[in-house]
């Protein structure tokens, strides 16, 4: 059975925050609440973890998982940046953005997309994400918490908690987060491409190409 903890959405409680961490790192899975949707989170070295996640939500090989970052610093650690992707990843970030890139030697292979190589990085916009990744001290390997069959995410924390209690180890209630995602961009080419319409505005990237 899962723990549920109501956080305040602008000023979460650090208590709170550090037991999601303790959670993490002990191999549980979470579910948070990020700047577009709720998202099931586990530790990035934990295979298992990541497992669970992909039956939860149903997922083959070849699904994107995303890796949450503090900064562009950490998405530079994972993925291979040149000029003209930083250029774009530094005036996006934060936001409701994730960004293919093709993944750097220190991303575990199984992270990796199992035909193109590439990795979701994201820097999200939202108090709890950012104390959560702060205390943490890496990225969080994530993915929306969409669940088979169902064309929307779970915005309701409370709910979430009903439905999954048996299935996660602990709820982050940061509020509602909103049922639309993030726009996903794929820089992973020679020019950027917009492969999903969400919150974030994908007009930047329209044109967007190495100069």
């Amino acid at each position: 059975m899962s723990i549920y903890l109501h956080l305040h959405p602008i000023s979460p409680q650090r208590r709170y925050i550090r037991q999601a961490v303790d959670c993490l790192r002990s191999g549980g899975v979470i579910v948070y609440p990020t700047d577009s949707c709720y998202a099931l989170g586990c530790h990035i070295g934990d295979k298992a973890a990541l497992e669970r996640i992909r039956t939860i939500r149903e997922t083959d090989r070849n699904h994107h998982f995303t890796l949450v970052c503090r900064d562009l610093a950490e998405v530079g650690k994972y993925a291979l940046v040149e000029n003209w992707q930083y250029r774009l990843l530094r005036a996006h970030t934060p936001g409701a953005y994730t960004f293919l890139l093709k993944a750097s030697k220190e991303t575990p292979r199984r992270l990796k997309h199992e035909r193109r190589g590439t990795i979701g990085l994201r820097v999200p916009d939202h108090p709890v994400t950012q104390l959560l990744l702060a205390e943490l001290n890496e990225p969080v390997m994530s993915s929306t918490l969409l669940l088979p069959g169902e064309e929307l995410p779970l915005t309701d924390a409370r709910e979430i908690y009903e439905r999954l209690e048996h299935g996660v180890d602990l709820v982050l209630d940061g509020g509602n987060c909103g049922l639309v995602p993030t726009s996903v961009i794929d820089l992973s080419g020679d020019r950027a491409e917009v492969v999903r319409v969400g919150r974030g505005d994908v007009s930047p990237f329209a044109d967007a190409a190495p100069v």
